[in-house]
């Protein structure tokens, strides 16, 4: 077993973790901990989605692997791409990143417009 101290929001926790080389424990083992957790904060409200143009079932999503702004895009529905061509430049902690496609198609949805936030894991474009 590891003894670990964790700190979140300025508050310390012990936590005992336990390696069980993928079998399970005999009996569940218990650690003090120093504090509650602390309440979670209401989730925001949900901002509007982008109008999603084009795309069909079966198409290969293109996510953000970051939250950011979307700083341009580089193509449009039914265009042609090859694996590796950028089809948006997203901002992320002051700088330009490529999101590139992940393979060779044909762009099914472009789902984010420039000067829109984008968050991670968010649908930037799909692909046929």
């Amino acid at each position: 077993m590891k003894t670990y101290t964790i700190t979140v929001n300025g508050t310390a926790y012990n936590v005992v973790v336990e390696e069980t080389n993928g079998v399970a424990p005999a009996a569940p083992v218990a650690a003090p901990v120093a504090a509650p957790a602390p309440a979670a904060a209401p989730a925001p409200a949900a901002a509007p989605a982008a109008p999603v143009v084009g795309g069909t079932a079966g198409s290969t999503p293109v996510n953000a692997p970051m939250p950011g702004n979307i700083l341009d895009v580089k193509v449009a529905v039914g265009d042609a791409v090859k694996s590796g061509q950028v089809l948006v430049i997203l901002e992320a902690m002051k700088m330009e990143n490529d999101i590139v496609a992940p393979s060779d198609g044909v762009v099914a949805s472009v789902n984010v417009r420039k000067g829109d936030t984008a968050n991670a894991g968010d649908v930037l474009v799909t692909l046929n």
